[in-house]
């Protein structure tokens, strides 16, 4: 069967239960083989369908006829001595018309005492244009399928499951504006989150955003939903204008009043993250304003000294991260200083995708 051929299979991956019982019974089968094969792509990460034993041969051989389960492919790892793994990952052009083509997108895998985090983008690229954002650069590629999302989970799991810890923690922060791709994202979501599902608690999963307010107001009134961060970066429009351009569209005031009116749960903060720039973004003045805006609502700061990448910045004095921090958490703004993982394999979210996008080689020693 030609690549062709084989793209234009409806992708298993990514559907909701009640998607896999109709298809079961469009082929002929009960709606409860949906349920088997729910279970197994999400609970147990088995994918080869000829291989599910518990389903009919002729119903797995319908399956394979008119279906596929497509997972993202490895196009290089780049290990770090801290332990992350950064994976460039390859996903199948959506469209026959593009059906030889690869999108690549970045995933990071990052190990911790009790607990892995795995940080997955949600669009190719990005058309949200934050000027410190080395995925900018890029341009918005094009959104990814409910699928493709997961599929990062799955194939992170997958490569290190003779070491997982008991808990997994999903960070939407990797490439791309997860709510300017909502449909896919809280497709994935809501199967991430399912008990039945990947049962991945609602407390381990975070939605990291740049600030789209219509977005924010959707999520608030979805009835599972992860945790929200918002990128805020700046302590005035002055400077998030400069920095990050939808900030036009959606200014601090705007922003922070639909976070006012957000719906937290009681175990539930929001997440502000603030990238220091060196000399931008990080004076004493800035910390004062910053804890002026956010007074009033339940939440904590990441503080993210800023990863060098070839861009126009600096990152911040380590006195003046501490000055920093010091000042909100005197103003009762809890603020922790979050760095890097993966510092020496191109922390920075889009440079893996970038090497891959100009056909550089220069990290070829420390490839897989």
């Amino acid at each position: 069967m030609t690549s062709s051929e084989n793209t234009k299979k409806s992708n298993l991956l990514g559907k909701s239960l009640e998607e896999l019982r109709a298809l079961s019974v469009s082929l002929g089968e009960p709606a409860y083989r949906g349920g088997q094969l729910y279970h197994a792509f999400y609970a147990e990460r088995q994918f080869d369908v000829a291989a599910m034993a518990n389903l009919p041969a002729v119903f797995r051989q319908r399956l394979q006829d008119t279906t596929r389960v497509a997972l993202p492919r490895f196009l290089r790892k780049y290990p770090s001595a801290d332990g992350t793994m950064r994976y460039v990952l390859a996903i199948d052009a959506p469209d026959e018309a593009s059906a030889n083509a690869e999108t690549t997108i970045e995933t990071v895998f990052m190990p911790e005492e009790n607990r892995q985090t795995i940080c997955v983008s949600t669009q190719a690229g990005c058309a949200v244009d934050c000027g410190f954002c080395l995925t900018a650069t890029l341009g918005l590629i094009r959104n990814i399928s409910a699928g493709e999302i997961l599929g990062q989970v799955l194939v992170a799991l997958e490569d290190h499951c003779a070491e997982l810890k008991p808990r997994t923690n999903i960070v939407l922060m990797g490439q791309g504006e997860p709510l300017l791709n909502y449909e896919a994202v809280m497709a994935a979501l809501r199967i991430l989150m399912d008990p039945r599902g990947m049962a991945i608690s609602a407390k381990h999963v975070t939605l990291s955003t740049s600030g789209i307010i219509p977005g924010i107001e959707r999520l608030a009134l979805e009835p599972a939903r992860p945790k929200l961060a918002i990128s805020l970066n700046a302590s005035n429009d002055g400077q998030r204008n400069t920095i990050m351009p939808i900030n036009r569209k959606y200014p601090i005031d705007k922003l922070l009043d639909a976070c006012r009116r957000y719906p937290l749960r009681t175990w539930e903060h929001l997440t502000f993250e603030y990238v220091l720039l060196g000399g931008f973004n990080d004076s004493p003045e800035d910390a004062r304003r910053v804890a002026r805006l956010l007074a009033n609502i339940r939440v904590k700061v990441n503080l993210i000294p800023w990863n060098p990448g070839n861009l126009p910045y600096k990152p911040p004095d380590e006195n003046r991260i501490e000055e920093f921090r010091g000042i909100l958490t005197e103003k009762d703004v809890p603020a922790f200083v979050r760095y890097s993982r993966g510092q020496d394999v191109m922390a920075a979210c889009g440079q893996l995708a970038l090497l891959e996008t100009n056909g550089a080689q220069s990290l070829a020693q420390i490839s897989l």
